[in-house]
């Protein structure tokens, strides 16, 4: 692959570097202003130009982008989002058309005159050396200032729109990360890492060059030695239930043909401006499929995860007077949450620990969003890839930031490879979490037939 791709680039280049030449003899314009300059160079991309122009013309306006200021890259945005959408007049001939035509041919007319100029500009943006990578860092951008200008998601639609396509599966490598691997993508993976922070290059090796330590990552041909989304894998013979031990460098370490479990306890998405596209599912299923190759004598496949919404949630309900999660006492007692040592107080710890339990259930198995999703942005991932939550640990992770996002708290969920497609239906379809016996058991009896709605 990185032979292919080194002789696409250079070729890319050579086109440039030519078509740069003929930019240089015919654009000498004055007089205008670096987004006035942009957005003329957008239009003169989509008017055509030959090969070497359109790819240097590309090249071009991707620099030119990199040196506007943040007012103009949003004025670029406004002018994506109302300049470059569709051709209105071709459209409106064609549905006139196929109104009075009724043929397939006008009706597939429609659909190609109802495509956003935007796209097109930028498929040629990405004809350009490196622009794939540009138009991705252009999307992390546009996500930025999307929150306060809704007009904007018209073009961010555009752009989730031709990712999905250019970075399916299809396009997608697997490989594993190990201490072999070049040292720009391990410095990478130090970097992305989103879940438990990697302390220094020691803490990596123990990470992906342990005997019983797996690290893989997808990556695109497009974007060479830049990690799309890794997961970090722990074999154990049982399922963990607290983080710390798994990332215990002087733990003593597990032959890989006598473990019985794959745990994986990180997952990181690299590329903020990729949002949307999903990976992780993939990336999962073909992860469970390498390692069992492997290594045959697994027979579990669970995760060790975070749940980031649930100390807001719970510090929500704890606001609340008509909480139907909490009782009298179960407030008493959480109020040990808000003393400063209360992680160095076992019998402390023991206490919460039987609160949490039962309020992290409902939380997971009844605690509902305006559209009627699971809370948990974690747990709507692996539910929705068809996990089911297998256990609950309420003193996972008593690291400061596994204690500011989840009160301490991690779960489980498995994969069972026969269940994945019917999870998956039970999830999408009909909005179920499916769960462990042991986890419906947690939920008090008097909040069980309840539903709690959240604004969260």
């Amino acid at each position: 692959m990185g032979s292919n791709t080194s002789f696409v680039t250079g070729l890319l280049n050579s086109i440039a570097e030519h078509g740069r030449t003929l930019l240089e003899r015919s654009n000498r314009s004055s007089g205008t202003t670096r987004l006035e300059t942009l957005i003329d160079r957008c239009e003169a991309l989509l008017s055509g130009q030959g090969e070497a122009s359109g790819v240097a013309l590309a090249a071009d306006i991707l620099d030119r982008y990199t040196r506007v200021k943040p007012a103009e890259g949003l004025a670029f945005f406004e002018a994506l989002a109302r300049d470059f959408g569709p051709d209105r007049a071709r459209l409106d001939a064609a549905i006139q058309t196929y109104a009075r035509t009724g043929s397939p041919l006008d009706a597939a007319e429609i659909h190609v005159a109802s495509e956003p100029r935007r796209q097109e500009l930028f498929r040629r943006f990405n004809l350009a050396p490196g622009g794939t990578r540009s138009l991705v860092h252009m999307r992390e951008q546009l996500m930025q200032v999307l929150p306060l200008h809704a007009e904007l998601a018209v073009v961010d639609r555009d752009f989730a729109h031709l990712f999905s396509s250019w970075f399916n599966r299809g396009f997608l490598v697997l490989r594993r990360i190990d201490w072999s691997t070049p040292a720009n993508v391990l410095e990478k993976i130090i970097r992305y890492e989103a879940v438990h922070a990697i302390q220094d290059w020691n803490d990596l090796r123990a990470r992906v060059d342990s005997p019983d330590r797996r690290c893989y990552a997808f990556f695109h041909p497009a974007l060479i030695d830049e990690p799309l989304i890794f997961v970090e894998v722990a074999l154990t013979k049982d399922t963990p239930g607290a983080i710390a031990p798994v990332l215990d460098q002087s733990r003593r370490h597990l032959k890989p043909q006598e473990a019985k479990t794959a745990v994986f306890y990180s997952i990181s998405n690299c590329q903020k401006g990729l949002a949307g596209v999903s990976f992780g599912n993939l990336l999962i299923k073909q992860v469970v499929e390498e390692i069992s190759r492997e290594l045959p004598s697994l027979t579990t496949f669970v995760t060790l995860s975070p749940a980031p919404g649930f100390r807001k949630w719970l510090d929500g309900e704890r606001a609340s007077e008509h909480s139907v999660a909490l009782s009298g006492a179960d407030r008493k007692a959480l109020e040990k949450l808000d003393t400063s040592d209360w992680t160095e107080k076992p019998e402390v710890r023991q206490e919460l620990a039987a609160v949490l339990s039962p309020l992290a259930a409902y939380y997971f198995l009844t605690a509902r969003t305006p559209k009627n999703k699971p809370l948990d942005p974690v747990a709507r991932f692996h539910l929705g890839n068809g996990a089911r939550l297998e256990r609950i640990n309420p003193m996972g992770d008593l690291s400061p930031k596994g204690i500011a996002q989840a009160a301490g708290l991690m779960v489980n969920y498995r994969y069972i490879l026969s269940d994945i497609e019917r999870n998956h239906e039970a999830f999408a379809g009909k909005g179920e979490v499916v769960s462990s016996p042991a986890v419906r058991k947690l939920v008090k009896a008097d909040t069980s037939s309840r539903s709690l709605v959240s604004a969260s």
